[in-house]
This record gives C-alpha cells, structure tokens and sequence, in this order.
C-alpha cells in the first residue's frame, strides 16, 4: 500500500481540493507515483472517470475536484479516486453515486444509516488507488469537528482511522476566527482522533505573513501542532475548474469587455465549471446572475447551464421572471446556449412520468426551441469525441444525461457526438442547445463561436493555462509550506 496524508479543513469551503491538487503536482515535480483520493465528496460539479475492469462502461462519476487532482498528478482519473459522490436534488435529499454509478438516492437522515454499508466501497477504492503508487494525498470532506456525525463519518476521522492515515488540518484565515476554529477543533475531538493530526497550515492569507506569528503561537499553546505553514491568498486557484457551488456566491462581474455573457445561478446548478474556458478568454466577461436579479440587458449571450434537478429549476426560473428576460434578450437579437439540463429547459415540455427528479412530473419549457424531453431512468455517463456542426470544429467533452430530447429542432443538430446527432438548433442559429458538457473547452471551436458573436482573437489555449495554473499554485505552496515535512509523514 502506498503512503499517504490526509488534509483535513476546519470547515467547508477552506480551500482543501486546490491544496491537494497543488501539492499532488508538488510531489509530481519529485518524481513520486502520487494519486488523490476523496472517500466522499457532495457536489453537482462532476466529471466522467474510468472504471477500471469494466470495458463496457462508457464511464462512471466522480466529484471534478478529484478530476483536477488527477490531472495535477498527470494520471488518468478513475471512479476510485472518489468512491462516494452525493448530488443533491432537493434540499433535503441527494443521488448516491458508489464508484462511479448510482446506487440510489437518499435523504440526510437515510443517508447516514447508508454509511457503514458504504465505508466498505471506500476501502475497497482506498485499496485500488493506492496500487502502483508512491503516495496518496487525500481529501476530507466538511469538517472532523462535527462530532454529532462522527459514529458513521466516512469522509474524514472515520477514515483516517480505518486506514490508518495521519491529518493535516487546514484553517481558513480569510473567514475570520482561525485560531478558534483549529483550537477549538483540538478541543472537542476525542483523542482517538486528535492523534491522528500530525500538525496544521493556514490558507488563503492576504498581507504580511508574519503579523501572524503570534497567532502560531497561540495556536500551538492551545494544541501543541506543528505549523507546517501559512499558505498565502492563491491568485492561480481563480483559473482552476472550481467544484463546489458556494464560490458562485462570491462571483461578481468585472470590468467592461467586448462581451457579456449571463448565467443564471439555478438552484442545483450543475457542471458550471462549463463557463471557465469563457471566463479564461480576455475578452468576454462572465457574469453568474443570482435569483432576485434580472438577467443583465447588456448581455450578448445567455449560457443556462445544467441543472439536478431540470423541473424543479425549470419551475424557479419561472417563478424569478428569467423567463420573460429571456425572451426579451432574444427580441434584442441576443444569442442562447443551453447545455444538457439548460438544452432541456430550452424546449417547449420536459415530462418526468416516471418522478425520477421528483413529484412533478411535467413543466412548461422556455419555448425557444421545438423540442421535448422525457426524463428515462438510465443515465448516459461517458467522454465523447464530437464535432461542431456549425463550423465543423472537433470538440472535446463528455455526458452526464437523463433524458431523451426530440423535435423538429433537433433535424437542425448542433454537434456530432461519436457518430450521433446530438442537440438542437434554432431557425436563426441563435439559439443551441446540446448534451456535450466541455463544450467550450475545444479551443477553435471556442474562437469561432466568438467571432461569430464579434469577438476577434478569442481561443486560447484552456488545458495549457490549467497546466500552467497548477504549477503556479505548487510552486507557492512550495515557497510557503514545508512540503518535506508534510511528505515525510505519509504513513
């Protein structure tokens, strides 16, 4: 079994899946066989993965931080690196997917009895990962601190436990309370698992790094850990895909480009991390409109992006008058790009006879293109090779899908998707729709896509500004934590 060391954040939201990629390309840099791993993960933002043995699987899910963490090490990502992915529907339940496929869907209280049963998967992807490799940096989930959960926790001191992996805990500074969230966290552990933290880093530091020196301090009267460091604010992490939707929240519009692009933030939006080829380009300034808000008048194009929950989010979009904002957008002559559950909300009825999203099981769609889409129970999840009907560009991406989408609009495809037509065009070309999440990843086709909306020099080259990322964040982590010793604890 390979080493490994765990990071482990005081709260949600502290940064761990950028420091776990950073410093799996840190250790990349060394020559290590090094893999991450997430025994759980809740996120709508996911990604296809292989499934190793399985050669008919066109793929299985996995959350896309584990995706990103992947490419840092510059391996392939399978279904093993995160065994357990929670994507939540409604507010109070989640589809569980185990090692790639669905296994059911739960809500919060039921899921919590799932969870033995569930370790076992973990363990036995935790034996995989580990295969063939130097070292394993792994991911918790949430915070160790929540202690009402603590009997059946798989995602963190449940784990670390089990397989014997010792903790680094991350404090965000950025939140305030630092020093309180890690000696309070010491405080309230058990001691089982208070040995297992073999020290501490804080994150997401701005200024003068040794105005906290006294912080180290008291932090180590309270707790006796180690400071392994104090992790600096990462600009480069803003151009990594980022996984959870809380950062959507902090996502503002910046200065005047040539063009706007509006996204609507729907309530279980899903695989936004579509938009960040667009957000990369120079030119165009994305802007992720919250409910309450109108969709901006100066906008050029409207992106809706995937969704969990199609009708559910289908209804609300409605009910927040985005609706008539989109029709007025297009009597303006702007353009309309829907990508798989925003394609489906695009057509004139999205039926769901079955209630696999719910208790609703028909809603009226936005009527801008003459299709509609019935929800089927088997999900569509693989990578795909397609091609760019309009301008005969490949495209790369792949298919997270429930549903089967007909119509006349569909006789107008927007794609070719290994061999298939895929998606919907209208009579003006204005407005699109496809199943192919990536889309705008495929840097000619991103380029003449905006030329065609008047933006000249577009489509840079995405997958090396990624790659480029991931150093510049290794490389600070490098300055800034020492890495050896963070490595040299791997057990």
């Amino acid at each position: 079994m390979a080493k490994a060391i765990m990071l482990q954040g005081t709260g949600s939201d502290v940064g761990k899946t950028v420091l776990v990629a950073g410093l799996c390309r840190a250790a990349k840099k060394r020559g290590l066989k090094v893999r991450p791993f997430k025994p759980q993960n809740m996120s709508n933002n996911a990604a296809v993965a292989d499934i190793p043995g399985d050669n008919k699987a066109g793929g299985g899910e996995i959350g896309r931080g584990q995706w990103l963490q992947a490419l840092a090490c510059g391996v392939t990502p399978t279904v093993h690196m995160n065994p357990v992915l929670l994507k939540p529907q409604s507010d109070i339940g989640s589809q569980v997917v185990v090692q790639g496929k669905v296994f059911g869907e739960a809500r919060a209280r039921d899921y919590q009895a799932m969870k033995a049963r569930l370790m076992h998967a973990v363990l036995d992807s935790w034996a995989k990962v580990g295969e063939g490799a130097d070292l394993v940096i792994v991911e918790g989930a949430g915070s160790p601190a929540e202690i009402n959960l603590r009997n059946r926790d798989i995602a963190n001191m449940g784990f670390a436990t089990r397989a014997n992996v010792p903790v680094v805990l991350v404090g965000d500074i950025d939140r305030g309370g630092v020093i309180a969230s890690v000696a309070g966290t010491h405080l309230i552990l058990p001691e089982e698992d208070r040995r297992m933290i073999v020290g501490y880093l804080i994150n997401k530091f701005r200024g003068d790094v040794s105005l906290f020196d006294e912080g180290i301090s008291a932090i180590e009267k309270f707790t006796g850990w180690h400071c392994f460091g104090v992790v600096p604010w990462l600009k480069a992490a803003a151009r990594l895909p980022s996984e959870d939707s809380v950062v959507l929240e902090r996502l503002a519009s910046g200065e005047k480009r040539a063009l706007k692009v509006a996204v609507p933030m729907l309530s279980r939006i899903a695989n936004f991390d579509d938009l960040d080829p667009l957000k990369a380009e120079p030119q165009v300034e994305v802007v992720f409109v919250p409910p309450g808000n109108k969709l901006p008048e100066d906008a050029g194009l409207v992106v809706i992006p995937g969704s969990k929950s199609t009708i559910g989010d289908l209804i609300k979009f409605r009910e927040n008058g985005w609706d008539r904002d989109l029709i007025a957008h297009r009597k303006r002559g702007g353009h309309v790009v829907g990508i798989c559950g925003g394609y489906q909300m695009l057509g004139r009825r999205v039926a769901d006879p079955d209630g696999i999203e719910g208790g609703v099981t028909e809603a009226e769609g936005l009527g801008l293109l003459d299709i509609e889409t019935v929800m089927e129970p088997e999900k569509t999840v693989r990578n795909s090779s397609a091609r760019s009907v309009q301008f005969g560009l490949p495209l790369e991406g792949y298919e997270i899908h429930l549903g089967r989408t007909t119509g006349p609009d569909t006789a107008r495809p927007s794609a070719i998707i290994n061999g298939v037509e895929d998606g919907a065009t209208s009579a003006d070309g204005k407005v699109i729709g496809t199943y192919l999440h990536g889309l705008f990843s495929a840097d000619a086709f991103r380029a003449a896509y905006l030329e065609s909306l008047g933006v000249k020099g577009g489509g840079i080259d995405y997958r090396a500004e990624v790659e480029k990322a991931l150093d510049e964040v290794a490389t600070e982590l490098e300055r800034h934590l020492d890495c050896d010793a963070i490595f040299a604890l791997a057990r």
